[in-house]
């Protein structure tokens, strides 16, 4: 019962001493401006009902002054502000031109309603000289991974609220080789590595501007890993191309030798337009930066094999079919030498002798009866004689004839009677007394 009576009395003062408890007037979020500029600033719930009197007014940290007032349809400005003011009595707004660094502070509005009641609110306003002449200052000597240290610092002028760091446009952080300074101006980067290079961005900023500027480095490393890519077999008469490649900034000068000698090759690349025996070999590349001073190299085996590169079938080569030619060739020399010493040194005619003379004993039974006709062809003969040599020309016919007989495989003829005493094997002639 108590608590009723009390909010009772409270809800039946409120119209009656509104004039003392106020309306509070609501404003967006304190304001910023640049010197030079203007900023508006304005209630964001103005009374619907008619003011009999507006009035803004500025206080900074030491003093309190009175802007502008209106009332009864007649404006007032304070001399201080002449010229750079102006006020709309729909939203109660002021907008302040040409500002200055003094002008920052707070400022208040309060309204005199028709109704009697009295409304305020209040609001800051924080002024900022703009960001100008931003640079950066960089080293200018050259850097070399793991021996040189990097110190990059800002300038600017205007109000700087923060400084931003980035690389490539991603955030710049401290780390154990990356330091800032206390007020966020310069970093020292030490020793640099390769990771450091890149684009770093410096950015000056305050709520009103900002101005970003930009410096690179390169950080200088290798030659390492070198390596060569090609072929290691490749075939007699081809095209071949050694490519070698190093990680290096700058990039990297080369050289070659082949077989321990320098050549005269100075790209990256080494190329045998048609290839012989004489480029199987060891070739080395050798990597070198001229900002390091330092180098180092590579070593790549090629065999060159004895096959064809341009028939696509496999074929003998050129020096091949030269090489099987010679052969042939003091081959028949060969042959046609030991002929022609044999036939000299009569080792031939021996031979068939000796051939002969086996056939004969495989045919003696069969040469047995042409004695006996040699000797019935002596004794018919006209006178009665007949010469040694006419005996052994018939002979030796009959020889011949059957010493076919017995190649063409008469060798079954029965054997004939044994010649009479006194006739000699080797001999048609009758055996002289």
């Amino acid at each position: 019962m108590i608590v009723s009576r009390r909010l009772y009395w409270t809800l039946w003062m409120l119209p009656c001493f509104g004039q003392y408890f106020g309306q509070y007037l609501k404003f967006p979020d304190p304001a910023n401006g640049a010197v030079g500029e203007s900023v508006v600033l304005a209630p964001d719930n103005p009374p619907s009902s008619t003011s009999i009197q507006s009035q803004w007014s500025f206080t900074s940290t030491s003093t309190s002054t009175l802007i502008i007032t209106v009332a009864s349809g007649v404006t007032t400005v304070t001399p201080a502000y002449e010229g750079r003011v102006s006020f709309d009595s729909n939203t109660l707004a002021l907008e302040l031109q040409n500002l200055r660094l003094g002008d920052t502070g707070k400022y208040k509005l309060s309204l005199t309603l028709s109704a009697g009641d009295i409304l305020t609110g209040e609001t800051s306003l924080q002024v900022f000289d703009k960001i100008s002449n931003v640079s950066l200052i960089g080293p200018e000597e050259s850097l070399i991974e793991g021996n040189s240290t990097a110190n990059i610092t800002s300038e600017g002028t205007g109000s700087v609220t923060s400084v931003e760091w980035m690389i490539d446009n991603s955030p710049l952080s401290p780390s154990n080789h990356i330091i800032f300074s206390p007020d966020n101006r310069s970093v020292s980067i030490s020793p640099v590595q390769r990771s450091d290079s890149g684009e770093y961005q410096c950015t000056y900023r305050n709520p009103v501007s900002s101005e970003t500027v930009k410096h690179s480095l390169i950080i200088n490393y290798g030659p390492e890993d070198v390596s060569i890519e090609g072929p290691n077999e490749v075939n007699l008469g081809v095209r071949v191309s050694l490519s070698c490649s190093a990680n290096s900034v700058p990039s990297a000068s080369f050289s070659w030798r082949f077989n321990g000698t320098v050549t005269n090759v100075t790209t990256h690349t080494f190329t045998i337009e048609k290839t012989d025996f004489t480029h199987s070999g060891d070739y080395e590349c050798t990597a070198s930066n001229s900002v390091t001073n330092s180098s180092a190299s590579q070593r790549h085996a090629l065999l060159v094999e004895g096959k064809s590169g341009g028939g696509g079938g496999g074929g003998l080569t050129t020096g091949a079919i030269v090489g099987i030619v010679i052969g042939v060739l003091v081959a028949v020399a060969g042959i046609c030498g030991l002929i022609f010493y044999l036939i000299k040194t009569k080792k031939i005619p021996k031979i068939n002798e000796q051939q002969k003379g086996q056939a004969s004993g495989a045919a003696q039974n069969i040469q047995e009866p042409h004695y006996e006709r040699t000797l019935d062809f002596q004794m018919t003969s006209g006178d009665g004689n007949m010469s040694e040599r006419d005996l052994y020309v018939n002979q030796s016919q009959s020889e011949n004839n059957d010493y076919e007989n017995v190649k063409h495989g008469f060798s079954n003829r029965p054997r004939a009677p044994t010649p009479p005493p006194g006739i000699k094997h080797s001999s048609c002639a009758p055996a002289r007394k």
